[in-house]
């Protein structure tokens, strides 16, 4: 099951993307070095950067993740706002690729601004920043469409590290948070037995490279990595994604992964 906690995005900052556990703060390159060394086949170039949004309450910990983002080339910070109305009006006025948002706003709840996004912008990413570290939360932003949550005062990456991640098929979670997550997926020690298995179960349904993409997303890895270890193409790995997705009645690489950890494929 450790590979299902990498599938969670766990970073430390990398020039390849690739996720790992990190507890500890690393001394960040110049904006120079890091775009230098970003490979060219994934998105978030200096000249065409990602675009972000940011929807915080708290001015403290807005100012910290701008002053993050605007140091990197390779991700540009569009708008900031303090509340569900203005996030919804910077959502309809703005063109963005990444959505960080807090779920704790003034004047109502980041689910409704996440869902909001999701049906304005449905190719757009959400990344939670949560002073609620529960799993029911997590859960339920996943289930909404998120693909990161990261818990205040317990995330010590680099934010426009993890940006970058989740906008190249990746996914991103507090490691405190992640453990936790990985024990309510697992019912296996709830039981004194295995759970039988349907007959029919959706998993069956996937082909053996399916499977096999399947698990390197549960790794962590992004679609151009997958593609260069499976001598794919990036467009290849994306069609069995989409496929994925379908079989098992998913949205995202989040829920694709809990799924396959719910019935035993990882």
């Amino acid at each position: 099951m450790e590979n299902v906690i990498q599938s969670s995005g766990l970073l430390q900052p990398s020039a390849c993307g690739i996720p790992g556990l990190t507890q500890t703060q690393t001394v960040q390159p110049s904006r120079e070095t890091a775009s230098s060394l970003w490979p060219d086949f994934l998105a978030g170039q200096p000249g065409q950067p990602v675009r972000v949004l940011l929807i915080d309450d708290d001015a403290s910990i807005r100012k910290v993740i701008a002053n993050e983002l605007l140091g990197d080339l390779r991700t540009d910070l569009v708008a900031q706002g303090s509340s569900v109305r203005e996030g919804r009006r910077l959502i309809s006025q703005h063109e963005f690729d990444v959505m960080l948002i807090d779920l704790s706003l003034g004047d109502g709840s980041g689910f409704e601004l996440i869902e909001y996004m999701k049906s304005v912008r449905p190719m757009a990413e959400a990344l939670v920043i949560s002073a609620m570290e529960d799993e029911d939360h997590a859960l339920h932003a996943f289930e909404l469409g998120a693909t990161g949550y990261f818990v205040k005062n317990s995330w010590f990456g680099n934010f426009s590290q993890a940006v970058l991640q989740v906008v190249n098929g990746g996914a991103s979670i507090t490691p405190s948070l992640a453990r936790r997550l990985l024990h309510k997926l697992n019912p296996a020690h709830e039981s004194s037995g295995p759970a039988a298995e349907p007959t029919d179960s959706p998993i069956d349904r996937l082909s053996d490279r399916e499977k096999e993409v399947l698990k390197m997303v549960a790794s962590g890895y992004t679609s151009g990595e997958i593609g260069l270890r499976l001598t794919i193409s990036c467009q290849t790995v994306n069609a069995h994604t989409k496929n994925i997705y379908r079989k098992l009645h998913v949205r995202n690489r989040a829920q694709a992964v809990g799924y396959a950890a719910r019935h035993g494929l990882l």
